[in-house]
């Protein structure tokens, strides 16, 4: 039995506000036929659909023999449609692909019934339509009123109580429409049968019930069901609402097999899905061979999106080995410089008479701009900073760590294959070359001052390891060992194993006399030929190096006063002996993947050379009567007030080589990307917010000047993949 109090549904569309009905209370006898009549609109389906659960009334109530439904859950209401009510619709909604068997099958499956229990089931509720010859057709091989029989038989396969049509004769013709009622009349006498049609002749024939809606309300009822009020609060307080949890409660007596969960196997499930695509072979291949392009589109774009970004980090990391953020003692300003650039360009575009000369001031804007901004860097107490491992500055620091460079100075000598001495710096040559004398350059991203073909390798960030794992991973040891000592060096070939002929010279690998002979006709403007040559990598280990701290190269004499010997090199010939003694320990070169190679120089050293030529430095003979002597130039002999050109003790020290390992001449700090070099810069500007005007930090960052252009670059590539790889889905 049914009872519907006082039930209320409206819809919303917008502001739109559809009230389908208002107020409906109706009581349904456990067996008999209702025929739901009223025009369009009228609310009849939208009753049926509150009966059957497929709708909530918004006010009201439905009770399912005396038990409320305002507490029902999803899984109530699911197991109420699934095991109580049966439903018909004016579509069949069969499955094509399927028989009418596996279509009837369908409700028990999602039952729980086991598969003997549901096919025997199916067969007899399709005898009792009258298919039960028919049960292994498909659909497409029935007539429109075999298949609504299809339907009722489905619906009536697990015994509900209550059976709702919607319009179950619309879409047939009068004969078979006919035929369908008196199904529906036989099945109306052991349950209730609510039928919601137009057709008011066939109500009047078949239905035991008429029930009239109009805008929402009943406006009339044929054989109405009353119940005494007593007689329902009684039931009422026998079955209270709140005790109706779940239907499966109200059902445990009559059928143990409905407190189950309303579920379909997982693999009857799957054994559908599978016959629905073996039915349709073609359109499912073809649906697979299209989502597999847009699948496998997908893959590409994201493998090249990974690719790119790898790649991008990769040269990142490259970039900035090869390019630190340098923080030099004494460097200039170029900020000014560009600000200078940038008014002017402002000024550019201001008008001017046509008949006057105008002063352009640019020239002496720059050339104060080169005077002005000379900045000295207090590195000690930033080296303090950066030696503090709280310092916010070690969150961005790359794999290479922070390296100090010192301003150290020494000369390196050689043998060449005659046994003539040349000093490696290219000064033995100097004289053969026009306009031209000793050089000394300093290549951007080194770890210290370089001289020319000689550079320090980087160490381990901590320190512990003479030769950095960068350096490791990015270059090949094509022979010998790496640098384990002092007085061991390394040799770098380019990618393709090659030296520079100069480099080769200097070294004193080949004659110093054939060097000659050919600066000689370069500068005669003769034309020279220059035979390929190439060298065992044996013979090249055998070559030796003498390096003097600079200070070294300086020779008291009778009268106290100290005097340069480094360019007489008959008298450094003939101390070789108290020179460091260098060996070649192995050749590298960097791996072909190498993008920018970070080694600049063919000969690195290690930074125990470095300490071994600051402490030799700082024992020489000439440092030692300085220091003794503080207000006398030990050169000349005189007070330093006195010297011309002017000199004090810091500028002679400096000359002669001596360093502080407090006081840095460049601090080289390493990034990974270019993200991490700007948390570096930030660093930076708060520690100079915490200084003093005097002890702010200036440096230039030259490679910062170019990193806008080349991330714009990046994220375009970036914002292209995201865009193909939105395309590719939209397309899949």
């Amino acid at each position: 039995m049914l009872q519907i109090k006082k039930i209320s549904k409206q819809y919303q569309t917008g502001e739109l506000l559809q009230k389908a009905l208002d107020e409906v209370s109706l009581n349904l006898r456990s067996n008999e036929f209702v025929a739901v009549l009223g025009p369009s609109g009228s609310g009849k389906t939208t009753l049926l659909n509150l009966i059957g659960g497929l709708d909530r009334y918004d006010s009201g109530e439905l009770l399912i023999n005396s038990i409320s439904t305002k507490n029902y859950k999803d899984r109530d209401w699911d197991s109420y449609r699934n095991h109580r009510v049966g439903f018909v619709f004016q579509t069949y909604n069969l499955i094509q692909h399927q028989s009418l068997l596996v279509n009837v099958e369908l409700a028990l499956t999602i039952s729980g019934i086991s598969k003997s229990e549901r096919r025997k089931r199916a067969k007899q509720a399709l005898t009792e339509v009258g298919l039960g010859d028919q049960v292994h057709k498909r659909p497409n091989q029935l007539s429109g009123g075999q298949m609504q029989r299809v339907a009722i038989a489905r619906a009536l396969v697990n015994d509900p109580e209550i059976l709702l049509a919607d319009e179950p004769t619309g879409a047939l013709d009068s004969e078979t429409g006919v035929q369908v009622l008196d199904l529906l009349e036989e099945v109306a006498k052991d349950r209730l049968v609510v039928m919601v049609t137009h057709n008011a002749e066939l109500a009047k024939k078949y239905a035991t019930r008429i029930v009239k809606l109009r805008d929402g309300k009943v406006v009339s009822d044929s054989n109405p069901y009353e119940i005494e009020e007593d007689k329902f609060e009684t039931n009422e307080k026998r079955h209270p609402p709140k005790q109706a949890k779940n239907i499966s409660q109200a059902k445990k007596e009559e059928d143990q097999i409905k407190t189950k969960k309303s579920a379909m196997n997982f693999f009857t499930a799957l054994g559908l899905s599978f016959n629905n695509l073996w039915e349709k072979k073609g359109r499912t291949i073809l649906t697979a061979f299209a989502g597999s392009i847009g699948i496998i589109g997908i893959a590409l774009i994201l493998s090249l999106s990974t690719g790119v970004n790898n790649y991008i980090i990769d040269i990142q990391k490259e970039t900035m080995t090869s390019y630190p953020l340098t923080v030099e003692d004494v460097t200039m300003d170029m900020t000014s410089f560009f600000e200078i650039a940038e008014d002017q360009r402002k000024q550019g575009n201001k008008e001017h008479s046509e008949d006057r000369i105008y002063l352009n001031s640019l020239d002496l804007e720059l050339s104060s701009g080169f005077t002005s901004n000379i900045k000295e860097n207090n590195l000690e107490d930033f080296k303090k900073y950066l030696e503090n491992p709280d310092s916010e500055i070690h969150e961005y620091v790359g794999e290479a760590g922070i390296k100090y460079s010192y301003a150290t100075k020494f000369q390196v000598f050689s043998h060449d294959p005659n046994q003539e001495l040349v000093n490696t710096d290219g000064s033995t040559f100097s004289d053969y070359l026009p306009n031209q004398g000793q050089q000394m350059y300093s290549v951007e991203g080194a770890n210290t001052v370089q001289y020319n073909n000689f550079t320090e390798l980087l160490s381990s960030n901590d320190g512990q390891d003479l030769i950095s794992p960068l350096i490791l991973d990015n270059y090949q040891l094509l022979y010998g060992d790496w640098p384990e000592k002092a007085d061991e060096v390394i040799l770098v070939l380019s990618q393709d194993n090659e030296l520079m002929a100069s480099t080769l010279y200097n070294l004193g690998i080949m004659p110093a006399s054939e060097y000659k002979e050919t600066l000689q006709a370069i500068v005669a403007g003769e034309d020279v030929e220059i035979e390929d040559q190439s060298f065992e990598f044996s013979d090249i280990l055998e070559q030796t190096f003498y390096v003097y701290p600079e200070a070294e190269l300086y020779e008291e004499l009778d009268n106290g006063i100290f005097t340069y010997i480094g360019d007489d090199y008959s008298i450094v010939e003939s101390r070789l002996a108290d020179a460091v003694e260098l060996k070649i320990s192995g050749i590298i070169k960097p791996n072909s993947d190498l993008e920018v190679p970070f080694i600049h120089q063919p000969i690195g050293y290690t930074s125990a050379l470095t300490d071994l030529l600051i402490d030799q430095t700082e024992a020489s003979a000439i440092v030692k009567q300085q220091r003794a002597e503080p207000e006398i130039n030990v050169l000349v002999g005189l007070p330093f007030e006195e010297t011309v050109p002017a000199s004090n003790l810091e500028t002679n020290l400096s000359a002669f080589g001596v360093v502080s390992y407090d006081q840095p001449q460049t601090i080289n700090i390493y990034v990974d990307s270019f993200e991490a070099k700007e948390g570096i810069n930030d660093s930076i500007s708060n520690y100079n917010q915490k200084m003093d005007e005097a002890d702010k930090i200036t440096y230039n960052d030259y490679i910062g000047f170019m990193l806008s252009s080349i991330t714009g670059i990046v994220n375009v590539i970036t914002y292209i993949l995201i865009a193909f790889v939105a395309v590719s889905l939209i397309v899949s």
